[in-house]
């Protein structure tokens, strides 16, 4: 994990868990990159998910991790981006499986949904999983890109 590159961006729901994730990732990843938001006041996720996804669209970052009350919002936003394949986490074996089968590059937390202790679970196992490849790539390789 030490030579990744990570983007954050949440809503209102999803900042006090990203704030805590962004902490416990501090010193384990080579960047951390947060692009907001920055309180709990209401706001409109795309203003924040919109540029984390051209972000790691353009490689400027390895992988995204996005939180929303449900991380329904910020999944459906993110996967408007041509090469961005955000999955909704709920539980470890997602967070595993979303690498291994999908070779996702965005995890989308619910924020409402799941606990700290479950997040830096989620967050360790996404970022520590690789893609298995194999039968795999033709599959992720079918999902049309938006041009």
């Amino acid at each position: 994990m030490k030579d990744l590159r990570i983007a954050f961006a949440c809503d209102h729901a999803g900042y006090e868990l990203k704030e805590k994730l962004v902490k416990y990732l501090d010193g384990k990843v080579a960047s951390i990159k947060d692009f907001g938001c920055h309180s709990t006041q209401s706001v409109d996720y795309p203003d924040f998910i919109h540029p984390l996804a051209e972000a790691i669209e353009n490689n400027e970052y390895d992988f995204g991790i996005i939180l929303c009350g449900s991380a329904i919002g910020v999944s459906i936003t993110a996967n408007k981006h041509q090469g961005i394949r955000a999955a909704v986490c709920w539980c470890n074996d997602i967070a595993a499986l979303c690498r291994q089968h999908n070779n996702a590059n965005v995890l989308a937390l619910p924020a409402r949904f799941i606990d700290e202790e479950q997040a830096k679970q989620f967050v360790d196992t996404f970022l520590t999983t690789a893609f298995e490849g194999g039968r795999h790539i033709n599959r992720v390789n079918k999902i049309p890109v938006q041009k």
